[in-house]
């Protein structure tokens, strides 16, 4: 131990505070060290968590950084909590890491020199670990030997492997993890310093929450009844596959099962039964739009409803942009930091972006990934362009973190290894048994090909129907077939240019025609094939990839309450030119169609899949995140140049995800914008949530047309629709572009 005589060393001060009460330097880098441990555990690293808490902070111990602290706090304009890296601390644990450890080191080095900065390349121009490793620091080593002194860890079986074949994708994975480890175990320990109210709010999670959430779902089922309709009957066979299907080892598995067919419930019976059979740490569902986010989340809180009440703290951590985390600094809004819940519910932009951030904020949840369940529901929405990332990542997590993931869907993507595509996942167990019959049983409509069809014609077919429900591509086309149906009681218009308190209004008032069996006439973009649970029975949908024509389907005679089959007219646009995106997806559709007389077979999804993949070969890794990964065997002093910063950087599963505007909608959306306007000081978090809901996306070159002239930002900051009633019509939204493509939530 160091000498009685030695100065206290701390890591951070409380404002107006003596000395007697800042946080010792020891007992955080101890502290930081078990939580890491603890937390590297779950993909056996628990020595290299260790090691990353002990050196994180060793700066700390330089004369420059203590008395940083002492002016600091003394000045008039001292934050609460006194830690900020206006002194560098960061480098020097990773420059003793690398030459106490030599190559090896270098990993640990990443994960220290970034602790602040999030990851950085390895080697650049800019800010680089190499520029860090060769900077000049201020002395730090008096007192700090009891934490510099350390052995070296051992190799965890993954990196040994990848190491072994030199798989550097692999091993910056690695980095990644011990990353997240070390940034959440820092942010909680310095929380339950500087914020022992704040922390006060994260649970303790028993340790048999998994089992009773399955006896919730139980109960929940039997609740519910079955009645002995061909559509219960394949559900209960479903939910079966899956309670069977639980008890295999974790890995990778597929869950096949046409719309319909109850597979939310179904996949969340397969991921609590494995949870408890293999005692897994949580259970992540993955989705594509945050309108099936908002839905499932819904259900899964029906179901656990009595338990979240008795434990006093809700089960479901819901987390993507639209959630309303209510009052400021809510346990929700804490708990999504990390993910430390036994179920999350999130966006695939959320989850896919964040194995490929440098960023701390996104980087911290990663390590919640390991020895968890990951449902990815609608998995066919996996971008192309980052297909091949994508996929290697989900199997490191599978072979390497003890991660099971669940590829769940009604139209399975041929993601497969096969010749012809190397890329794909190896060893996926499907959950179904039979997943023809499956099909067969639920079998609800028939998909009718009806070649070009005019907006005028369109309309005349519509109007010719009490019930119909017409999917177009464009916000644009929508727009103008919905004015075209005319003034009438039942017709109705959605895309995401109605901001989600509108959508969710105009989806109340079909549901309720619907269940009267009223005049109920819908246009909307592909917004409505996002996992809506809604009922026609005949479905136009304009030509588009085969997945997108099934989910289009899957709107149609959904719970079979017709005596034959829903149809489903799939048609050509006229508007070809403005659909010039989707014409990758229109043209391998339009391919397989005629190939087969059941357009939706699992045989024609296969076909369709493969073929847009393979023909595509050359754009799976569009940005080339796979080259961005090496391991320098002809540089010993820095033998891993690993480009975080610039992945980060490139991989936007969304290239333009546009900006957004506000709007004074209803009398509750105009309330929260004069209380924005009127705020002092800016708007606190909890009224900025709010405003959340009432929020259209627009693509930024429209943006740039508009800012300042249609758009205020209040505050310099917050863009508010200054004239609703001009632009934001009650029918059809925002009206700033028409010829949009519907992107993903659109």
């Amino acid at each position: 131990m160091a000498d009685q005589s030695e100065p206290v060393y701390y890591a951070h001060t409380l404002e107006q505070c003596p000395e007697t009460e800042w946080q010792p330097l020891a007992d955080h880098l101890l502290g930081v060290a078990d939580r890491a441990a603890e937390f590297a555990e779950a993909f056996g690293a628990s020595d290299w968590g260790r090691l990353a808490g002990r050196m994180h902070d060793l700066g700390k111990f330089s004369r420059a950084f203590q008395e940083y602290l002492r002016e600091a706090t003394s000045s008039e304009t001292n934050d609460r909590l006194v830690s900020g890296p206006r002194v560098d601390h960061s480098t020097a644990g990773a420059q003793h890491s690398s030459h106490q450890f030599g190559g090896l080191g270098h990993l640990l080095a990443y994960v220290i020199a970034s602790h602040h900065s999030g990851l950085l390349n390895g080697i650049g121009s800019g800010a680089c670990l190499h520029a860090r490793l060769t900077k000049q620091i201020e002395p730090w080593l008096q007192g700090a030997a009891d934490f510099a002194e350390v052995e070296e860890p051992g190799l965890p079986e993954q990196l040994q492997k990848a190491l072994s074949v030199r798989d550097g994708f692999a091993v910056a994975l690695f980095v990644r993890m011990l990353f997240s480890c070390l940034i959440d175990a820092d942010r909680l320990d310095t929380e339950e310093f500087a914020s022992p109210d704040r922390a006060s709010l994260r649970p303790r999670w028993p340790t048999d929450v998994f089992g009773r959430m399955q006896a919730a779902l139980d109960a929940h089922v039997d609740r519910l009844g079955a009645s002995d309709s061909r559509i219960d009957r394949a559900r209960s066979h479903v939910r079966e596959a899956c309670q069977v299907a639980a008890l295999h080892d974790p890995g990778l598995f597929s869950l096949t099962v046409p719309t319909g067919g109850g597979k939310t419930l179904a996949s969340l019976a397969f991921a609590l039964r494995h949870a408890v059979e293999h005692d897994l740490s949580r259970v992540i569902y993955v989705m594509p739009f945050t309108t099936i986010i908002e839905q499932n989340a819904q259900v899964f809180r029906d179901v656990l409803s009595p338990l979240s009440e008795e434990y006093g703290v809700e089960l479901v951590l819901e987390h993507h942009s639209n959630v309303d985390y209510g009052p400021e600094t809510t346990q929700s809004e804490i708990l999504a930091e990390n993910w430390d819940s036994p179920l999350v519910v999130t966006t695939s932009v959320q989850f896919y972006e964040s194995l490929f951030a440098s960023r701390t904020s996104k980087c911290r949840k990663l390590h919640r990934l390991a020895r968890s369940v990951v449902v990815l529901d609608e998995a066919q929405t996996l971008p192309v362009e980052y297909l091949h990332p994508c996929l290697r990542v989900l199997d490191e997590l599978t072979k390497s973190y003890g991660t099971t993931v669940v590829l769940c869907t009604a139209t399975q993507p041929a993601v497969h290894k096969r010749d012809g595509f190397p890329h794909g996942l190896e060893g996926v167990r499907e959950i179904m048994p039979r997943p023809r019959e499956l099909y067969e049983e639920l079998k609800r409509v028939e998909i009718v090909e009806r070649g070009p069809l005019s907006d005028e014609a369109l309309i005349a077919e519509l109007l010719g129907l009490s019930q119909a429900l017409c999917i177009v591509n464009t916000r644009g086309h929508a727009r103008r077939l919905f004015m075209g149906l005319g003034d009438g009681d039942g017709h109705y218009h959605l895309s995401a240019q109605m901001c989600p308190t509108h959508r969710s209004e105009v989806l109340a008032k079909i549901r309720a025609c619907l269940a009267t069996g009223g005049t109920c006439r819908v246009v909307s973009t592909q917004l409505i094939e996002a996992g809506v649970d809604i009922d026609f029975p005949v479905v136009f949908r304009s030509m588009a990839g085969l997945d997108s024509i099934a989910q289009a389907a899957g709107r149609c005679n959904r719970n079979a309450r017709l005596a034959g089959m829903g149809s489903v007219q799939v048609f050509r646009s006229e508007h070809v030119r403005s659909e010039r995106f989707f014409a990758n997806t229109t043209n391998c559709a339009s391919t397989v169609l005629p190939l087969y007389s059941d357009k939706l077979s699992l045989e024609a999804i296969e076909h369709y899949f493969r073929l847009y993949y393979w023909d595509r070969a050359a754009d799976l890794d569009a940005k080339k995140i796979m080259n961005r990964t090496h391991l320098l065997g002809h540089q010993p002093d820095f033998p891993f140049s690993f480009d975080f910063a610039d992945i980060a950087s490139d991989f936007r599963l969304i290239e333009d995800s546009g900006r957004a505007v506000i709007i004074p909608w209803g009398e509750a959306g105009r309330q929260l914008c004069e209380e924005l306007r009127s705020c002092v000081g800016g708007p606190s978090r909890k009224l900025l949530r709010k405003l959340q809901r009432y929020t259209v996306t627009i693509p930024s070159r429209v943006w740039e047309q508009h800012i300042n002239r249609e758009v205020e930002c209040v505050h310099e900051r917050y863009p508010v629709l200054v004239n609703a009633e001009l632009h934001y019509s009650e029918s059809t939204g925002l009206s700033l572009d028409d010829e949009q493509p519907a992107f993903l939530g659109s």
